[in-house]
């Protein structure tokens, strides 16, 4: 066994590996770019290097800098994680011919599956079901329109090099066909420098299923289940599980086995995933296979009770797996949600910046111990007062658990999203909360499309309808009653000016534009303690008991007797004075005041915002790329302004109508701020 391994990756992967290898006793080195030197992942390992600049082909992309770092601490093995060097052949052979042990697959794996239209050849070679298509790249859009016609509409028009969404496209008629085919080319030329594109059947309610798969230098192969990915957003997965509620027995064992003959054919070593499409006869097509360990990896783990690190770790040391088929367990129901460094309400743009506060729900279940099982993980590379950077991907963290059932793990995740406390940058928790309560959801019945269908016109506050909305406000005067009587406690207060606590209070929910509501709510005197209250709201009564303090974000107790977890933050964007309050993921702001000052509140006039429509503002923080205008240009609406780069990712910004450029306020090269003015018209 290896006694000290580098881990060529940065955020929670690194984390996560430091962590089932300080459970088997090995040494651990972390690299990292100068973004990321105060990163949780370069605290916990036991050494760390720094690699170079932020950007990651200056920093975790060059292999020359990983060998060295290795070979400099003395470090026997290289974890690559997911992503950055993880699928590099060249750094997998590199690795083997320097003597260092790459704790992932052989070289000749990953270059066999590398390529999707070599990695679908060899899947009809190991009879593993494959999508009808012509897996010959094809020169001209021409040719494209005459095979997809000889396949039969619809079909996917897919780069071979692709991946991330990018190089992708499905056509249902020639004009598709012959449109996409041009454009895919374009994309993976960009993209990738490979042109090559091919076309393939494109499966009706398509759902996404992967296979666990775990091999060792010795033949033995196993798969351990499989995981149900069909909750994606522009093909990027969103919500996973393990099992799936959609396959049978049979399917699973099917799927399963050809995932095997697959992994056989390449003599796979590692773990490794392969995924399938499978449509709503449960007819199922192999996609590819990804040659390392997966961001979903926990669900799996849980349901099976295996530290999958640490058997990648073992096969990669030379060791023979210890368990058999007949040994794989599918126990309780697992479900993660990858928490996001993005606005839902705004288009999912990318938020970085300084987490101001970062609390994790109640942790019972821990990365590399599999002993513990039945309740909430956090995975993640971040901590309070940490930094989200602009060079990497949006990830903050990922929330697991693991209920007996499917209805369990729904309801521990709905409400370990609800203690999820991150401020300073936005987050996609409200855009999860909705998804976990949307019915077609709960019963299981969605497939890759359901969020583009769900939700075509992207996502809004109102799209998170409350099963009791009236608690919020039970709440808001909860919490401000607790204050106002800690102030009537105060001692030394003058005569007559006394803070007196009252009982009935108007709760005013904060609207756009003005329109606000006004809630009468009654609360009856603390029974005999504090932290006890029953608050009637429109005839409804809610009897909440809760010792959490006054400066708490994260408030606990029960209302009713059910147990529950909001959030409440005092001061707001809309109102200083006005109490936020969250709770399975909407969100009202609301001042709480006495009956006669919501009288004189309804008289208030609204202001209105300013007038913005003559500036292009920055939409998220990030590096400004690209100004494309000048003062004194006549811009018509639509006309490309300026590109924001965020989190590997380009955002053009358009001009809303037609004007004169007066001046541009922002220069590129320059950090932007969100609302940050880029260009203003006369």
């Amino acid at each position: 066994m290896f006694t000290k391994i580098l881990i060529a990756n940065r955020g929670e992967i690194a984390c996560r590996v430091i962590a089932t290898a300080h459970k088997m006793g090995i040494q651990t080195v972390a690299v990292y770019s100068e973004a990321d030197k105060e990163a949780r992942h370069v605290q916990l390992a036991d050494e760390a290097v720094l690699l170079g600049p932020a950007p990651s082909r200056e920093s975790y992309l060059v292999a020359d800098k990983i060998i060295a770092a290795a070979k400099a601490t003395g470090a026997q093995a290289i974890h690559p994680g997911y992503g950055f060097l993880s699928e590099n052949t060249e750094f997998a052979k590199r690795c083997e011919d320097e003597g260092i042990a790459f704790i992932g697959p052989k070289a000749h794996s990953i270059a066999a599956m590398g390529d999707k239209i070599a990695s679908k050849k060899l899947a009809n070679e190991a009879k593993v079901n494959t999508i009808p298509g012509y897996n010959e790249a094809i020169d001209t859009a021409e040719q494209a329109v005459e095979i997809a016609k000889g396949i039969g509409y619809p079909v996917m028009i897919k780069a071979s090099a692709g991946g991330g969404g990018k190089g992708l496209r499905v056509a249902f008629n020639d004009k598709e066909a012959f449109e996409g085919f041009t454009s895919c080319r374009n994309e993976a030329r960009n993209s990738f420098g490979d042109d090559r594109v091919f076309i393939e059947k494109y499966v009706l309610e398509p759902r996404h299923i992967e296979i666990q798969i775990l091999g060792d230098s010795h033949g033995n192969v196993l798969y351990l289940n499989e995981r149900e990915c069909s909750i994606q957003r522009r093909h990027q997965k969103v919500i996973e599980e393990a099992p799936s509620p959609f396959i049978s027995d049979a399917t699973r064992k099917a799927m399963g086995e050809q995932a095997v003959a697959l992994a056989k054919a390449v003599k796979y070593q590692s773990a490794g995933t392969v995924e399938f499409v499978v449509g709503k006869d449960q007819d199922f097509y192999f996609l590819e296979m990804n040659t390392r360990l997966q961001v979903e990896h926990p669900v799996t783990e849980c349901i099976t009770g295996l530290d999958l690190v640490e058997q990648m770790i073992r096969v990669a040391a030379g060791e023979k797996l210890a368990f058999g088929q007949a040994d794989v367990k599918r126990d309780g129901w697992a479900i993660e949600c990858r928490i996001n460094a993005e606005d839902p309400f705004r288009n999912f743009l990318p938020s970085t910046g300084r987490l101001v506060r970062f609390q994790t729900p109640k942790q019972s279940m821990f990365q590399g111990n599999t002993s513990a099982l039945q309740g909430v993980r956090v995975d993640t590379g971040v901590q309070d007062g940490g930094e989200i950077p602009m060079f990497y991907d949006s990830m903050i963290a990922k929330l697991i658990v693991h209920g007996k059932d499917r209805n369990e793990a729904i309801a521990k995740m709905r409400e370990a999203l609800n203690g999820f406390v991150i401020r300073g940058i936005s987050s996609n928790i409200p855009f999860q909360a909705a998804l976990l309560a949307h019915p077609k959801f709960v019963t299981g019945q969605f497939n890759t499309g359901f969020i583009a269908e769900h939700y075509a016109h992207g996502f809004r506050a109102e799209d998170v309808p409350h099963d009791d909305h009236d608690f919020l406000a039970a709440l808001a005067a909860f919490v401000r009653r607790k204050s106002r009587e800690r102030a009537a406690g105060l001692s030394g207060q003058l005569p007559g000016y006394d803070v007196k606590v009252g009982q009935d209070y108007t709760v005013v929910e904060l609207g756009h534009g003005g329109n606000n509501r006004y809630v009468q709510v009654h609360v009856d005197e603390f029974v005999g303690k504090s932290g006890v209250a029953q608050i009637t709201v429109d005839g409804k009564t809610y009897a909440i008991e809760s010792n959490s303090r006054l400066n708490d974000i994260r408030i606990e107790g029960t209302c009713n007797g059910k147990p529950f977890t909001a959030q409440i933050e005092r001061g707001t964007v809309k109102n200083p004075l006005a109490l936020q309050v969250q709770h399975n993921g909407t969100r009202i702001e609301a001042l709480v005041m006495s009956p006669r000052m919501a009288q004189l509140h309804k008289l208030m006039p609204f202001k209105a915002p300013p007038d913005l429509s003559r500036y292009v503002i920055s939409p998220m923080p990030g590096l400004l790329v690209e100004v494309s205008v000048q003062p004194g240009q006549k811009v018509q609406a639509g006309e490309r302004v300026a590109v924001i780069e965020a989190m590997k990712m380009e955002n053009v910004l358009f001009a809303a109508q037609d004007g004169v450029v007066k001046k541009v306020v922002a220069a590129k090269g320059e950090s932007l701020t969100v609302d940050q003015m880029i260009v203003e018209f006369e």
